[in-house]
């Protein structure tokens, strides 16, 4: 599925990137190196800056037939998000997922990156800087955790339960204002509720096997495509509110993903009524 981007070589490409921009900066941060972009706690740093650019250079040496759309290129231009619904070939990254978690010293952030191919989603991957490893899934191969030495270990996801043992994570900070304390009631009806505020790590803990559903209302590609496709690829049901796929250039319409389909549906109907 991927024959024109080597995925291993993508993935030694995001974790040289975390260790020479990321890394060095961790807990190192001027002043001068944090900015908030479109409310203060939406946040970009200098490892933001500095990874992507390394990724976009070389990415562009490696596969120059592709698009590259990064999180903070789209800061900067916001038009590069419509060319990724026809693009042949599309890289998407985020340097530094989790950035408020890094700007406050919290080590909870990940590196992720997606292939799309003709409008689909052909492969993810998530690299953990703190712990040197992998999450990653080829579309029809499987999700695995990778470590730098070769070992490897196939993923899959928690077996369904009740939805009073349901523990998960919901993102409810972008819901509709009309909507956000429904929502946050009817979370009364499971077990546990928690956040990470970095998708990178909650779509890991997912694919683990560790929670059973994943709620979402901003849907930005650098954020949900790669851990979409990893959880899937470990046994997961993926789908917007109305039920449709998420694609790639789906940028709302809610989503969540739990063990299964009948899971799924008892979340949406008692839970996140949006």
């Amino acid at each position: 599925m991927t024959s024109t981007v080597d995925v291993t070589v993508l993935a030694d490409l995001l974790r040289r990137a975390a260790r020479a921009e990321i890394l060095p900066r961790f807990r190192r941060l001027g002043q001068d190196d944090v900015r908030a972009k479109s409310e203060a706690t939406d946040l970009v740093t200098e490892a933001d800056e500095q990874a992507e650019r390394m990724i976009k250079a070389e990415a562009a040496q490696l596969w120059p037939s592709a698009l590259f759309l990064g999180e903070e290129s789209v800061a900067a231009d916001p038009d590069l998000l419509r060319s990724l619904e026809h693009a042949d070939l599309a890289i998407v990254v985020d340097p530094v997922d989790g950035t408020f978690n890094f700007a406050a010293g919290i080590p909870a952030f990940g590196v992720m990156a997606s292939v799309i191919s003709a409008g689909e989603t052909v492969a993810g991957i998530i690299y953990d800087p703190m712990g040197d490893d992998w999450v990653m899934a080829e579309k029809g191969g499987g999700a695995w955790l990778r470590r730098p030495d070769g070992g490897a270990e196939r993923l899959s996801v928690a077996a369904p339960v009740e939805l009073e043992h349901m523990v998960g994570m919901a993102s409810t900070g972008y819901l509709p204002k009309e909507k956000r304390a429904e929502v946050l009631g009817n979370l009364a009806k499971v077990r546990f509720l928690t956040n990470y505020r970095c998708a990178a790590h909650e779509y890991r803990t997912f694919a683990g096997g560790h929670v059973h559903y994943l709620m979402y209302n901003k849907l930005m590609p650098w954020d949900h495509l790669a851990g979409t496709l990893i959880s899937q690829e470990a046994g997961a049901y993926a789908a917007r509110f109305d039920g449709s796929p998420y694609l790639p250039h789906h940028l709302d319409g809610g989503l969540l993903i739990t063990p299964d389909k009948a899971s799924w549906e008892v979340l949406r109907r008692e839970v996140f009524t949006v």
